[in-house]
């Protein structure tokens, strides 16, 4: 029988997975190494074993002990796994840029989870950096782990990531790409497979906003290059122990916008649900495509699975309001709205008192009217105000007597271009009926906000 004893049994490896469809203009094979089938759904389940085992060999980590770390979710995961096996207690210090999900996930797993702001400095008292240092030095009997500058980290990538790919590729891969984080990963990795081939070329992947890639190519810690970026997973301020940059041939940088878009592509073209980090490595691969020749062998690390994501990347409103969806048609804006997300209007019975409430509710401006479901006519604040004020009376009006015209109703698909052209100084807004025969609106408002304005 193949029974394993627990779950950590499970982790490694992991499927080597070719890519046809986004990689097909390329001369060469591009393969995923897709870690989310790790028990944790990350790459991060590795180093995170491997640093509880080193830390207990060397007596850091004892009997009924805490494990604290700083960890942006999955990392968390693993030391989460390996406390439920072994008997510790988890503590776990994160920023408020990750995903809910993944804070949700390390408490199902009975880890207390801290959430510390995202843009100080990593020596401010305030930092997840700062706060897991100090509660390892508060609470008896604890261990921080400190993933970015304990070594145990990319020695696991040493001894099963890189030894897994070269075995998988027969030793034939060409090239390693893979996001740059904590350096565990990508220099591990890149260790083992260049002891085999030193021929392999390594490229990292970093987001804007990170130091990483100029720490490469100038050796100089610039501040000045960090800022807030959404990317999770990869991209540091400052540089871990991890790394040994001379094992690194080239880095590139990705957007925040092209790594979410590749991520999405990768779910509806490959069939691989993936997490931010492979969205934002294919697309540094595809950046670096002209150096790629037809018997090349491209290995591509994917971390994590799209699962954490959820109410991000794959939230076609979480995607519209930071401006990385593309908006096409009067359908798209209205995907980009919350679910549920009804039209507010009124009966042509109504009083207007009961719609100039629901303008304040609601901070709107104008309100469709409605007969026996159908659109009949529309009021607005503009319209009613200069009314009211000389005739207060006619709150206890109905709306019916005081119908401005009806809003333009346009197809479901019209293009944002020719739905630009129905909104003027005298209309307002625009109204489609969808598949379902329910009402929709989109307001001059909604337009600019879809145009980026």
């Amino acid at each position: 029988m193949d029974i394993k004893n627990n779950i950590l049994e499970t982790i490694g490896n992991t499927p080597l997975i070719r890519l046809n469809r986004i990689t097909k203009e390329l001369p060469c094979t591009v393969a995923a190494k897709v870690d989310y089938f790790n028990p944790g759904n990350s790459i991060k389940d590795r180093m995170a074993i491997k640093m509880i085992e080193v830390a207990e060999a060397e007596g850091k980590l004892k009997p009924g002990g805490t494990i604290i770390e700083g960890t942006s979710g999955n990392t968390g995961m693993g030391l989460a796994l390996g406390a439920i096996v072994k008997g510790y207690q988890c503590i776990f210090v994160t920023t408020d840029k990750q995903s809910k999900e993944k804070a949700d996930v390390l408490k199902a797993m009975g880890a207390e989870v801290i959430v510390c702001p995202t843009n100080v400095e990593p020596e401010d008292p305030q930092s997840y950096y700062s706060v897991a240092a100090r509660l390892s030095k508060e609470i008896p009997n604890s261990y921080h782990m400190n993933q970015y500058d304990n070594l145990a980290n990319r020695l696991a990538h040493y001894e099963t990531t890189g030894p897994e790919i070269w075995k998988q590729t027969d030793g034939k891969i060409t090239h390693l790409v893979c996001t740059a984080g904590t350096g565990g990963t990508i220099t591990g990795t890149a260790m083992y497979l260049k002891e085999q081939n030193p021929g392999i070329k390594v490229w990292a992947v970093d987001a804007y906003g990170s130091l990483l890639t100029k720490y490469f190519n100038t050796g100089e810690i610039d501040m000045n290059e960090v800022y807030p970026y959404f990317s999770e997973g990869f991209g540091e301020d400052f540089i871990p122990r991890n790394y040994d940059m001379s094992i690194i041939d080239a880095f590139t940088q990705v957007t925040d916008k092209e790594g979410a878009i590749m991520a999405r592509k990768l779910a509806k073209e490959e069939g691989l649900f993936c997490g931010y980090s492979a969205g934002s490595c294919l697309k540094g691969l595809m950046q670096l495509k002209d150096s790629l020749k037809k018997d090349d062998l491209v290995v591509c690390i994917f971390h994590d699975h799209g699962s954490r994501y959820v109410a991000k990347i794959y939230n076609d409103q979480w995607m519209m309001e930071r401006g990385f969806l593309e908006v096409k048609t009067f359908r798209d804006i209205i995907s980009g709205r919350p679910v549920g997300n009804k039209l507010i209007s009124v009966e042509s019975n109504q009083t207007v008192g009961a719609a100039v409430e629901l303008m304040r509710k609601y901070d709107i401006e104008m309100i469709p009217v409605l007969k026996d479901g159908e659109i009949i006519g529309s009021i607005s604040e503009s319209g009613l105000f200069q009314k009211i004020f000389s005739n207060p009376d006619l709150k206890h009006e109905v709306i019916g007597n005081l119908l401005e015209p009806a809003f333009p109703i346009v197809n479901f698909n019209t293009s944002l271009e020719k739905l630009k052209s129905f909104l003027t100084r005298e209309n307002g807004a625009v109204m489609s009926r969808d598949e379902a025969g329910n009402y929709h609106i989109i307001t001059k408002y909604d337009v600019l906000q879809a145009l980026g304005g």
